[in-house]
């Protein structure tokens, strides 16, 4: 595979991989210098970041200010920090209309992955946030360096929505057993008494929820429509 193409490869993954990064925003209460905060983040139907902020919080208000923005996702799991992935994702942040029909799914979504945030509107005003992308750097690590092409960074999930919402009920109401299966496939540990959850999936691997933790297994040959997921559920279930 050409460099940059891998390169593209492996930024989608770590992006797909990883729950959380660095927001960067510029600050306006003091002038000229970046504000960080630790932000949680899901994908939408194209691949680019969700957030879900405060309308109390610097960064919301920062924001509001000027909305270019970056997102930081440093691989986890790797002794060496200089050997990790990390993808810059720098763009423009837009607030979801409220009310809309793609806030729902947005909502939908976001929630399955860290489901304590369904309860945020009830006690602070937040909304959803989408980053759209203008650049993205990749460093995949000493010396591998690459600005990635913007077409190459965001694909479209094929089974966002209603789909992916149907297949996740099926799989948590009634194959829990074979979800245990894949994380010990994966050499996933699995705290004691804890039932995993699927959070969601895509046309490369589903997102596991173990209690508070986020993991993402990944399919062994990519799946376009929903009968490819099932055949491709059964087998890991019988391999493993």
């Amino acid at each position: 595979m050409e460099p940059k193409v891998q390169a593209a490869h492996d930024a989608r993954n770590l992006l797909l991989n990883e729950y959380h990064g660095i927001l960067s925003t510029h600050s306006d209460d003091v002038p000229g210098y970046p504000f960080g905060s630790v932000m949680p983040y899901c994908l939408d139907r194209q691949g680019n970041p969700i957030i879900l902020i405060s309308d109390l919080a610097q960064h919301t208000k920062n924001i509001e200010a000027n909305p270019k923005v970056s997102l930081i996702i440093t691989q986890s799991g790797v002794d060496d920090i200089h050997k990790a992935g990390r993808l810059t994702w720098m763009g423009d942040a837009e607030k979801i209309a409220t009310g809309s029909e793609e806030l729902k799914e947005l909502e939908q979504r976001y929630y399955s992955f860290f489901p304590p945030s369904a309860h945020y509107h009830k006690t602070h005003g937040f909304d959803f946030y989408r980053i759209h992308l203008k650049r993205a750097r990749f460093i995949g690590g000493f010396g591998k360096i690459f600005w990635v092409k913007n077409e190459l960074m965001t694909r479209e999930n094929p089974f966002y929505g209603s789909v992916e919402n149907g297949m996740v009920k099926h799989m948590n109401e009634d194959h829990v057993e074979a979800m245990v299966k894949y994380c010990k496939a994966a050499d996933i540990d699995l705290p004691e008494g804890v039932e995993p959850k699927m959070a969601g999936i895509d046309a490369t691997g589903m997102h596991l929820l173990l209690k508070d933790k986020l993991v993402r297994i990944p399919f062994p040959t990519e799946v376009d429509e929903p009968m490819a997921v099932r055949k491709t559920l059964v087998e890991m279930a019988k391999v493993a």
